[in-house]
């Protein structure tokens, strides 16, 4: 791990990584917390020493105990576990920092929310914590393991097998019940962690340990409730760029069913749709159940991966056979048809009865050669990402023979080959080989189909993730003083829901086309508009907080004739005056019909989530819009790829192609304005709930019919940006600079795509010398995983400004630099290295200057970081800037360096 990141990481290796614990209310009584953690310390072998505290007793289980966390004979103490009432907790805070103990973890469970006693308790122990400096998990939780190491600091009673799994659990119960499956099925764990109350450790910060743990390969989540967004999702999204991450999580929201200024888009979209939204955007597979998660424990523990959605079914049973392909059905896996060549080779390997394209059927006495012959010819087709075997005991089958000739094909494979041997008893000894050579096998055609699923789920959420837009879509760029003018005006007019003429004002802003529409107070003037914007035409009224004009008979569709307009309009306004307050009614409007003969019915919006923000909602439109509730959400910014992503979740995007007479529409001009609505989202913050409904597309482009807009108050101490959980691409702080030679230089935030070039920076254009000084180690290249962490950034937290000199395909970076905030969200740490053969040339100053206007953009104070006090240059050019040089704290070979912003 790279130094700089493992100090970021260093404040809690004393809670997972203890070399000293001790237990406070250590005992003997029989099922007390106290007796059972301190039996399942002494009991797993815990590597580092162990102490216990009662104040009562002097030995427990044999051991000798203490009074006092002062009596403990111990120089330093890495963690503390404190299993005694919460009564005693602020005491035991304060105890434990006089005596220097680093972090703690409650295990207490009386504290109750409802509480009032308790959580003042609570509180009273966070703040002593924070005063001396302890971390403390906790409480109301059933504890912390790390099995490889002894760790058994938690009131669990079963045996936990060592191995490359993390939970993290809010639930005890629930982590019980997964360590318990575990424990049946053999399945370890590099740590679990019953988050509890989290009243100062947080599960971000757990989640930053555990992306940098050498021992966890694969994360597993259950949740209850997020806290703070931003920092939620910034920490799954970096873990989940290092490692799999697989989440459950229950307490779906129902629908908000208030309809006074609701659009449809608020209507539809429950905080649950904006959660599942964050996990996709940031690469997390969300399972459904139990049965679900226990399947990808599995998959991730044994290193299972899918290339893709497509798969090939082999079987010598037809109906074992279909049972798989109605469940990959269900599931949108893909079965493709399989190449000619593969078809070919099986013509002339398999008899000639039975399918030989996907699903093939070998037939019912398949000997062991058929099955290798059929699997082997599928994994080798290029049309497939992974096959699915499927044998069912019959005569003229060998089961166990079958089995060995599938491990032997495994191993001449790099695709994923999953088993179903059905049956029980007669095939015992196949499931016990496959299990031992760690094959993907399955009980059932289900769990195969619905694994394969999910690991082709989690292989595209691994490439939606790694997707930076910026705020803008790069096309032509809205005018947004414009639009923050309308909305100005209409807050300062005391209104949130803006009138029809500030609404086409706003999508005129954001280059959103819609019919021509004028306004109408009279009959009179609405056939006057009518003749000028030309029949047909639709009449609308015009009222203050009306959202769905439908309600109150408000729209009257394809008038042909101006005697037609002048009787609707007539009509519409008498209706108003009864149903309406006349002093919010406004008139009407006049629109153009839009004259799409094949035109399609859209709904396309945002809505504004209290923890995650705004959320961009597509779905079927119209009338009937929350009827089908056919909408799936995503969180913005948005680029092409999101923006098909987003399209095709929805039952409608099956009615956007060709169809009974209909073309195909332009799906282009669908992605668009999904990329307008997602600027809207980034660039005007104001707007809370936004919809475009209907939005009509055909083969020729779309327009928008109707908009409904909510605009609020920025808070006093809105940042830019602030109010989205995924920092777009911060394009903004692009600059351009000129080094000593005359040499052109772009200064840019880095993107996930630098990582080839980054390689290539630090591999060639960096001595031995210059990656010492900043990796302060012999590395010669990033391995994957820090160069994983070091391209695909969370612009919220860090930054990496990049040193780019040439342009286009001849574009070479110069030099990088770096910060992370720190945890207190004013400091950040830097780093910075520059390629030898740009030295001295005013690279390191100009690019120090970009971070820096990075940091205060952030809204962050301080700037600091250690420097080598051998690196003479570079302590050269820290001094050049103003920063303070200081001995460092903690090694007499580093200089730390600081300076305010």
């Amino acid at each position: 791990m790279d130094r700089w990141l493992a100090m970021k990481a260093h404040y809690l290796t004393p809670l997972f990584q203890p070399r000293s614990v001790v237990l406070v209310g250590a005992s003997e009584t029989a099922g007390s917390v106290g007796a059972r953690v301190f039996r399942n310390l002494l009991d797993s072998g815990f590597k580092g020493v162990l102490y216990g505290v009662n104040r009562r007793h002097d030995t427990v289980f044999g051991q000798t105990v203490y009074r006092t966390m002062a009596d403990v004979p111990l120089d330093e103490i890495d963690l503390a576990v404190i299993a005694t009432s919460a009564r005693t907790l602020p005491e035991l805070v304060r105890e434990c920092g006089e005596r220097g103990v680093k972090t703690m973890l409650v295990l207490s469970r009386d504290f109750v929310a409802v509480d009032t006693t308790n959580r003042a308790l609570l509180e009273e122990a966070v703040a002593l914590a924070r005063q001396f400096g302890v971390r403390m998990l906790g409480p109301n939780l059933l504890g912390l393991m790390r099995p490889a190491s002894g760790l058994i600091a938690a009131n669990y009673q079963g045996a936990v097998k060592a191995g490359n799994l993390a939970l993290v659990a809010q639930s005890s119960s629930v982590a019980s019940a997964i360590l318990d499956w575990a424990e049946a099925h053999e399945v370890g764990f590099s740590t679990v962690v019953s988050m509890g109350a989290s009243a100062d450790v947080n599960f971000g910060e757990v989640l930053d340990y555990l992306s940098q743990d050498n021992q966890t390969r694969g994360i597993l989540l259950y949740l209850e409730d997020v806290g703070e967004a931003r920092g939620f999702l910034s920490a799954i999204r970096a873990a989940a760029r290092q490692k799999p991450v697989v989440c459950l999580k229950v307490g779906k929201d129902p629908v908000d069913s208030q309809r006074a200024l609701r659009t449809h888009s608020h209507q539809l979209l429950g905080s649950d749709a904006a959660f599942d939204a964050a996990l996709r955007r940031a690469g997390v597979l969300r399972v459904p159940t139990m049965v679900h998660m226990s399947i990808a424990i599995r998959m991730l523990a044994a290193n299972y991966r899918a290339r893709g959605r497509r798969l090939a079914v082999i079987s010598n049973g037809y109906g074992a056979g279909r049972m798989a392909v109605d469940r990959a059905r269900e599931l949108s896996v893909e079965l493709p048809k399989l190449d000619a060549g593969t078809i070919a080779r099986l013509d002339a390997e398999l008899p000639a009865i039975g399918s030989h394209d996907n699903p093939v059927d070998i037939l019912g006495d398949a000997p062991p050669e058929r099955f290798v012959a059929a699997a082997d010819a599928c994994l080798a087709d290029p049309n497939v990402d992974g096959v699915l075997v499927i044998l069912t005991p019959q005569a003229g089958t060998d089961h166990l023979v079958t089995a060995e000739k599938m491990i032997e094909l495994n191993q001449r494979h790099d695709k994923l080959l999953m088993l179903v041997w059905l049956g029980d008893k007669r095939i015992a000894l196949s499931r016990e080989l496959l299990d031992r050579a760690h094959m993907a096998y399955f009980f059932s055609p289900e769990h195969a189909i619905e694994a394969f699923a999910s690991l082709a789920a989690w292989t595209y959420l691994q490439e939606l993730s790694l997707q930076t837009p910026g705020p803008l879509a790069s096309r032509s760029e809205p005018d947004i003083a414009r639009a923050r003018a309308v909305v100005q005006q209409a807050l300062h007019a005391g209104r949130r829901l803006l009138t029809t003429s500030e609404s086409l004002a706003l999508l005129d802003a954001f280059h959103i086309p819609h019919p021509p529409t004028l306004p109408a107070a009279t009959p009179g003037e609405a056939v006057a508009a009518a003749a000028r914007i030309g029949l047909p035409v639709a009449i609308k009224i015009d009222a203050d907080d009306l959202i769905h004009k439908s309600d109150v008979d408000g729209v009257v569709l394809n008038l042909t004739t101006l005697e037609q307009v002048a009787d609707a309009a007539a009509a519409m306004l008498a209706t108003a005056r009864d149903r309406l307050d006349p002093a919010k009614l406004r008139g009407l409007v006049v629109q153009k019909m839009h004259g799409k003969r094949h035109g399609r019915e859209l709904m396309l919006g945002l809505a504004r989530d209290p923890v995650f923000g705004p959320t961009v909602a597509f779905g079927a439109g119209g009338l009937m819009a929350e009827i089908f509730e056919d909408v799936a959400a995503t969180l913005p910014p948005l680029n092409d790829m999101i923006a098909t992503s987003l399209i095709r979740r929805t039952k409608v995007a099956k009615a956007l192609g060709p169809f009974r007479g209909h073309p195909a529409v332009d799906i282009d001009a669908v992605r668009a304005l999904l990329l307008r609505v997602s600027e809207m989202a980034c660039e005007l913050p104001e707007v809370v709930e936004f919809d475009l409904n209907p939005v009509v597309v055909d083969e020729h482009g779309a327009v928008a019919v109707d908009a409904s807009i909510i605009v609020a108050p920025l808070p006093a101490d809105f940042r830019r940006y602030s109010h989205m959980a995924i920092h777009p691409y911060p394009s903004h702080l692009q600059t351009h600079g000129k080094l000593k030679d005359g040499s052109e230089c772009v200064f840019r935030p880095i993107r996930p795509e630098d990582a080839e070039e980054l390689q290539r920076f630090v591999r060639e254009d960096l001595s031995e010398e210059s990656r010492f000084n900043r990796f302060m180690s012999a590395l010669k290249q990033l391995p994957p995983s820090l160069l994983v962490r070091f391209t695909q950034l969370d612009y919220a937290r860090e930054m990496a400004v990049v040193a780019a000199v040439g342009s286009g395909s001849e574009e070479r970076m110069a030099g990088v630099a770096r910060y992370m905030a720190n945890p207190d969200a004013a400091s950040c740490e830097f780093a910075i290295s520059i390629a030898d053969r740009w030295q001295g040339m005013g690279l390191g100053s100009q690019l120090m200057m970009a971070l820096f206007d990075a940091a205060r953009d952030a809204g962050l104070s301080t700037i600091e970081g250690d420097i080598l006090a051998s690196n003479t240059p570079m302590l050269g050019l820290m001094k050049k800037l103003g920063f303070d040089i200081r001995p460092h704290p903690d090694d007499v070979s580093l200089k730390w360096v600081v300076k305010a912003l």
